[in-house]
């Protein structure tokens, strides 16, 4: 009988994991750990992405919001400046669209014109409080880019059956800072004289 023979051999439960297991197990934990780091960090700077492209087309519809209010509280609309055709129109109306609008601010009727324009150079919306456009300043974000904007104008003519009214219509793309990817918008806005046109 031997010697070696009486020791009883450890179980294969009992003896843990060898050197090329714990390798492998390892290198598996570091793949799939690269992975998930990797796809969070593409979710952040989604996240990132998003919430600052969002920002601009919030300055974009703040920029909106306050024209057409502005409009809508004005009176004596002039659109025939930059106008591209005018059918069955007053003087002052653009029925075929106009790259400018001016009009009297609510209050003071001393006050200077209020003025909104276009200004393709720049793609951007411009408003001036001084009565003249030379005094204009951009009231959109550098990363908003208007491709086209366009003031329509009917009922300008005092004691006509029709109230003034200002269709706005906006087309451009804007794109969060940093980031290749662009977003197409085209936003129509009308506003209606509040002050009865007898």
């Amino acid at each position: 009988m031997e010697i070696g023979s009486l020791v009883p051999r450890a179980s294969r439960a009992q003896r843990g994991f060898t050197l090329v297991e714990m390798i492998v197990a390892i290198a598996l934990f570091s793949v799939v750990m690269v992975v998930c780091v990797g796809a969070l960090l593409s979710l952040v700077n989604a996240n990132r992405k998003a919430q600052s492209l969002q920002s601009v087309m919030n300055n974009l519809n703040i920029a909106l919001d306050g024209m057409a209010r502005s409009v809508r509280m004005g009176n004596t609309y002039d659109g025939s400046t930059g106008c591209s055709g005018n059918l069955g129109g007053g003087a002052k109306d653009c029925t075929g669209g106009s790259t400018r609008i001016s009009f009297q601010p609510y209050g003071d009727a001393t006050e200077p014109a209020w003025i909104y324009n276009f200004n393709s150079a720049t793609q951007s919306i411009e408003r001036s409080t001084s009565g003249s456009i030379s005094g204009a300043a951009a009231i959109t974000a550098p990363e908003v880019t208007v491709e086209d904007m366009r003031f329509y104008v009917v009922g300008t003519d005092r004691g006509d059956t029709v109230q003034p009214k200002v269709v706005i219509v906006v087309k451009g793309s804007a794109g969060a800072p940093g980031s290749p990817t662009r977003t197409t918008f085209h936003i129509q806005a009308a506003a209606v004289q509040r002050i009865l046109d007898l």
